[in-house]
């Protein structure tokens, strides 16, 4: 079933939608909050959550790449259940681990004033994504949208887990570089 008809039963609250969408993205939703939450039963939960919240917004949202849309969920509910239990010590996830490697090249937003700035620095940042190649940028997107593992990456490339972790440290080098260019203090 393709994602125009899923969304169509969404509209017309069918229960079937909720099937069909776990049936299409399930997996997919699945590994993302794994990524985020590196425990089975919380992200099992929140795709869950992700199914009830999609069927709260549709309608009146009609999504036009009901993939992008469900991660986007998944991964926003992933990152909400990750912070309230932060604080438990548990092993890190590779969320966690994609954080630590970001937090050298990305501005905090400690203040009123830098929070006003997330939706420049979201497009600077996109911006600069176009520029890199389609393997760099697949390999950033995979690590830090959606906290796949290096050896993940590796293998969904081809590639050896050195020349993920190449990619990622330029990759990394050339955004700060960029944003220190573009005016923020990194």
């Amino acid at each position: 079933m393709n994602d125009q008809h899923i969304i169509d039963l969404y509209w017309q609250r069918d229960h079937s939608a909720v099937r069909e969408t776990q049936r299409q993205y399930g997996a997919q939703l699945l590994r993302l909050a794994m990524g985020i939450l590196a425990d089975r039963g919380e992200s099992e939960e929140t795709v869950n959550d992700t199914y009830l919240r999609a069927w709260e917004t549709m309608p009146p949202h009609r999504p036009t790449v009901l993939g992008a849309f469900l991660s986007k969920i998944t991964r926003g509910l992933a990152i909400d259940r990750y912070r309230r239990r932060r604080a438990d010590k548990r092993p890190p996830s590779q969320y966690a681990l994609s954080l630590d490697e970001l937090g050298e090249c990305i501005p905090g937003g400690e203040t009123p004033d830098d929070a006003l700035d997330v939706r420049e620095l979201a497009r600077t940042i996109s911006l600069w994504l176009s520029t890199l190649s389609p393997a760099v940028r697949d390999a950033f997107v995979c690590r830090y949208f959606y906290a796949d593992s290096l050896e993940t990456i590796a293998a969904r490339q081809g590639v050896t887990l050195s020349a993920v972790k190449s990619r990622l440290s330029r990759a990394r080098q050339g955004l700060r570089d960029h944003l220190e260019k573009e005016g923020y203090s990194v």
